[in-house]
């Protein structure tokens, strides 16, 4: 998206960078345990957690950390780099009230350095820090369990400020370790590959974001498949230095764009990407033109879409038709509907509608704050005025 706006004059809000724990309470309920993790045994607390990763590396040690330490910590991160996806909102607020639900902490860090290491909103910090704060708004608003002290967003820029001590001679020591040809192999972290022309700052990043993961002292890296190198890289650094306790990585799925091949999500192609404050038309325009080949469950962005937001979210899938086309029917796992779809028993025409209504279900109370929260508003207005830079 094009902006020939001037640079902003803004200036940031240092308490809008504050390391928070936000304490709003979320406008809906998004899916957890209904049981409080002191009263769950620890299967069930390992199975909630287990639950999120695509992969584990590895599952005895999550289940020795788990049975040793009551509230674990969990990382995550982000970089503000635009518009938020469903892919990020929306499963990101499912993954944490799970995680916190077990009774696990998340310190979720707002990478504004890193954005402006990799180029984002064309390396101008003053607008990272705007979309960082318009990310954030999001997550409050779908419903992310925020309240009750158990989620930090920390802002890298002032958190390592504070303790430049204790961060730039971790980041020294894992860059002294560790020869050029295997930093180059994270780039991917960055969206980045090993063929792209790359700036030192991004060589840099790797470096960094593996030692986030000891700085903010973490247990668990919850983090996308994509992610998977520097968090491998952390626990090769453990080798490196004889640590024991290496962090556990839980490696998310990662949803696919709306049209047929594309692997993941991505908010530099709109027309591939269903955004968190899209209004309802839009929504159901994108469902609409979305591959979803009948019968044909691989590579179905529409199918994958129920798997991993809408049944987790509401515990079921509703798809209403017309008596002649079979009726109404209410999908209560994944594989029941996969076996009517790949019969021909469920249509497209019939799932494309079903699906709308669910993530507009979703979408509506982020609308709603968007719409009637003056900060948010305003904040919604000026990210959609930056130029996306890759």
């Amino acid at each position: 998206m094009e902006n020939d706006q001037k640079p902003e004059q803004h200036d940031p809000d240092e308490k809008s960078m504050e390391s928070l724990s936000i304490n709003n309470s979320p406008s809906q309920e998004t899916p957890s345990s209904s049981l409080p993790a002191t009263q769950m045994s620890l299967e069930e607390r390992y199975q909630i957690v287990r639950s999120i990763g695509e992969e584990c590396i590895q599952e005895d040690e999550l289940m020795n950390l788990l049975s040793k330490k009551p509230e674990p910590i969990c990382y995550d991160g982000f970089e503000p780099s635009g518009r938020m996806h469903i892919a990020q909102g929306v499963m990101k607020a499912i993954s944490v009230n799970k995680l916190t639900s077990a009774g696990c902490r998340v310190k979720i860090w707002v990478a504004d350095w890193f954005a402006q290491l990799n180029n984002k909103m064309d390396g101008d910090l003053k607008k990272i820090e705007v979309v960082g704060r318009y990310m954030i708004e999001i997550w409050k608003s779908v419903g992310m369990n925020i309240d009750g002290g158990k989620v930090e967003f920390l802002w890298s820029s002032k958190e390592i400020n504070s303790r430049a001590h204790e961060y730039w001679p971790l980041v020294m020591d894992i860059a002294r370790r560790n020869k050029l040809p295997r930093i180059m192999r994270c780039v991917q972290i960055m969206g980045r590959s090993e063929q792209d022309e790359l700036t030192a700052a991004q060589i840099f990043y790797p470096c960094m974001q593996c030692a986030d993961i000891f700085f903010l002292k973490a247990d668990i890296c919850q983090l996308g498949m994509d992610q998977r190198k520097v968090n491998v890289l952390a626990r090769e650094y453990c080798d490196d230095i004889k640590r024991k306790n290496k962090p556990i990585i839980l490696s998310h799925h990662m949803l696919p764009g709306l049209h047929q091949g594309q692997e993941k999500m991505s908010k530099s192609d709109p027309s591939s990407s269903i955004f968190m404050e899209d209004d309802e038309a839009e929504v159901n325009v994108k469902i609409k033109k979305a591959y979803c080949p009948p019968t044909i469950t691989e590579g179905n962005p529409c199918l994958e879409y129920i798997k991993y937001l809408v049944l987790p979210w509401f515990k079921e899938f509703k798809v209403e038709r017309k008596p002649d086309n079979g009726g109404d029917k209410i999908y209560k796992t994944f594989e029941e509907l996969v076996v009517d779809y790949e019969s021909g028993d469920l249509h497209p025409g019939d799932l494309k509608p079903a699906l709308s209504k669910a993530i507009n279900k979703i979408l509506q109370p982020v609308r709603d704050h968007f719409t009637n929260d003056s900060n948010a508003k305003d904040l919604l207005k000026r990210v959609k005025a930056y130029r996306v830079t890759r």
